[in-house]
């Protein structure tokens, strides 16, 4: 870590929490975080029986924790059911006529957006419909449903009518190609599968079932498909295999009781994408899960359910739920607190970039979850779409997925939040099942850029590679040091990956591949994954710092910075970068781009290659594919799994990219 990069951070703004938020959040103090943060890492028995006896249970655990390193049981002995917790368990609190998910849909017929709402009461029988159509499928505890659906509440019905019966589901983001279903319904041992005819986005029909079929010509698992109509467009139906959901579904009974399951049986199976070998199934199971994003919602989104006499919250989290954030930020995390959740189908440039903003201000959203990828996004856009639109509903906002560049943090605050509302800049993973670094925004002054500090029952370390932790304001590999309740019990199918991949590299600790830094408040940066941490001519760098440099220009919209191989300094750097309306690419900014990277972290963080495209390639959650930016700077032929990626042209583009 240069000085440089450490007089860089000093520069970084502190924004206190204020006193009226405060006054009204969860947890009111930083003296107040302290303690349960302490009592959380002393005594984590006596923290989290606290905790989970706010939830329903039919059997008490017997054992808070069962650790036997890396494998571990939480709440063992008890029994419970994730499902009933989310609705019933609401209903019984007075929630019932409460909204539970408000749905928009990306269509908009004669000028108007189709919208639905369902209540908590609305819900639970429509889950219970779902729930017994599984049932008279012939699907039993412990069978794996694979769902492949469009962003739409049929799609969490079938996630909670899974849980409700106990059976494991494997939600396919509905990117996905052929190919990559098949991989996932043979590793999962998957018979059931629920589709639908298609989703919109962009105006466009997406065509699911289709990929469905062309899926199961190369997987002879499936043996019922339950389609659900969405689109309207006419799509094969094969006899005695694939069934209409609206043939089915509405016929059965609104009465499903909830099966009690033990804590530690499997709740979902969800595949990391991008892997150019077997696709690699994240195991989560029931009680550990339940009660790790039941708390983490409750307290990073203060969370209000109307039940204390506060307004009701309207919560947006605008990931898709094929993806974690969805599972835990859009499912199960806000309906266990009571939430009222809010949905979109679609695109957030559909007809324009105004969409999200118009929503906001229609529907009142008051909690809004977002990942960089799309504030950069609209940012380059303008802020003309935003200005348009009343805000004001908005009291908090968040951050999810990679870590956020200050500048685009601070466009976050003074254009969306209007400088008032407090900005939770989370980092989690799949593995980690729930939010593990976060401010909580009645308690953290925040800094743009950085995640700040470990939730409760979360011990995060900065180590080095034996192990060692290291000082405030060095670089080295993100660490958990002792178990939390949502982690991942494996990979499924595959315990020798789980010990190799995440217990093998660092002594007694959980690595994250993630490697990052605390500065001298304590607080954590990201710095990104370790494979994107460089090592050029001997000074570790990381990419998302080069990358916060270049988008602090005011020309640059959006950059991504890669490592490359070089003959000399072993590795070097590569940028992509796309322009804001407006500038125009030339050998000058060039310069300007590659000196004002120097200047602000050092001359050997000066990149070799500095490329302009229109686009950079993501996937459809918003990520950019950093992978395929590493293989195209290296001269390489792009290979691996490019089906999540938004825009195959864009890798045409990118080959052609100018480059110094």
């Amino acid at each position: 870590m240069s000085q440089a990069i450490d007089s860089t951070l000093q520069e970084h703004r502190l924004f206190p929490p204020s006193a009226a938020f405060s006054a009204q959040a969860h947890v009111k103090s930083r003296a107040e975080y302290d303690k349960l943060y302490r009592e959380s890492i002393d005594s984590p028995d006596t923290f989290w029986t606290r905790v989970a006896r706010e939830l329903h249970w039919t059997k008490p655990w017997s054992k808070v924790l069962e650790w036997n390193e890396p494998n571990a049981k939480w709440f063992v002995g008890g029994q419970t059911n994730l499902a009933y917790n989310c609705l019933e368990r609401q209903i019984h609190r007075g929630l019932g006529d409460q909204t539970a998910i408000v749905f928009e849909g990306e269509p908009l017929p004669d000028g108007k957006p189709e919208i639905a709402t369902y209540t908590y009461h609305q819900l639970l029988e429509k889950v219970c419909q779902v729930a017994n159509a599984l049932k008279a499928g012939g699907v039993k505890k412990g069978d794996t449903v694979t769902i492949y659906m469009p962003m739409i509440p049929e799609a969490a019905m079938a996630m909670l009518a899974c849980a409700r019966i106990g059976a494991v589901h494997s939600v396919i983001f509905g990117g996905f190609s052929a190919q990559a279903i098949a991989d996932r319904v043979e590793d999962a041992t998957s018979d059931y599968l629920i589709t639908a005819d298609g989703g919109f986005r962009r105006g466009t029909t997406v065509n699911l079932k289709t990929t469905v079929d062309e899926a199961l010509k190369l997987t002879s698992r499936i043996r019922q498909v339950l389609v659900f109509r969405r689109t309207g467009q006419a799509v094969p139906m094969t006899p005695g295999r694939d069934l209409w959901w609206h043939d089915v579904v509405p016929a059965q009974s609104a009465d499903c009781p909830a099966e009690p399951m033990d804590a530690e049986d499997p709740l979902y199976v969800l595949y990391t994408s991008g892997s150019t070998g077997k696709p690699k199934g994240i195991l989560h199971t029931t009680a550990g899960y339940m009660v790790g994003t039941y708390l983490t919602f409750k307290h990073v989104f203060d969370v209000k359910d109307g039940t204390d006499g506060s307004p009701r919250d309207l919560y947006w989290c605008t990931a898709d739920i094929g993806w974690v954030t969805g599972h835990s930020y859009v499912v199960y995390g806000p309906l266990n607190n009571g939430a009222a959740v809010f949905m979109y189908e679609g695109a957030p440039n559909f007809p324009d970039f105004s969409r999200f903003w118009d929503i906001i201000q229609r529907h009142k959203v008051t909690l809004f979850y977002t990942a960089p990828t799309a504030i950069r996004a609209f940012m380059r856009a303008g802020r003309e779409f935003v200005d348009k639109h009343d805000l004001s509903s908005l009291r908090l906002l968040g951050s999810v997925g990679e870590p956020i560049n200050p500048e685009a943090w601070m466009w976050y605050h003074e254009v969306i939040g209007g400088k008032k509302c407090p900005i939770v800049d989370t980092w989690w993973q799949t593995e980690t099942g729930a939010i593990m670094i976060t401010p909580l925004p009645g308690v953290t002054p925040t800094k743009p850029g950085t995640a700040t500090l470990p939730f409760f029952g979360v011990d995060a370390a900065i180590v080095d590679k034996d192990g060692t932790e290291l000082p405030a304001n060095q670089g080295g590999l993100l660490v958990i040091r002792r178990p939390w309740p949502s982690m991942l019990r494996g990979v499924f199918n595959d315990p020798d990956r789980y010990v190799r991949q995440y217990w093998s590299d660092v002594k007694g600790c959980y690595f994250t591949g993630d490697g990052a830094r605390r500065d001298e408040d304590g607080y954590f940066w990201i710095m990104g994954r370790i494979d994107d941490v460089l090592n050029v001519s001997g000074h570790r760098l990381g990419t998302a710092e080069v990358e916060s440099a270049l988008v602090a220009h005011d020309a640059v919209a959006e950059a991504a910075a890669v490592p490359m191989p070089h003959e000399l300094k072993g590795q070097a750097l590569a940028v992509f970068v796309t322009l804001r309306s407006g500038f125009t690419a030339s050998d000058a900014l060039k310069k300007e781009l590659s000196d004002k990277v120097a200047k602000q972290i050092g001359s050997f963080a000066r990149p070799d290659q500095i490329r302009f495209t229109d686009a950079l390639p993501k996937t459809r959650s918003g990520k950019i594919m950093r992978r395929l930016l590493k293989e195209v700077a290296s001269g390489k032929e792009i290979k691996g799994d490019t089906t999540t990626l938004e825009d195959l042209s864009v890798l045409a583009k990118l080959s052609a990219t100018d480059e110094t």
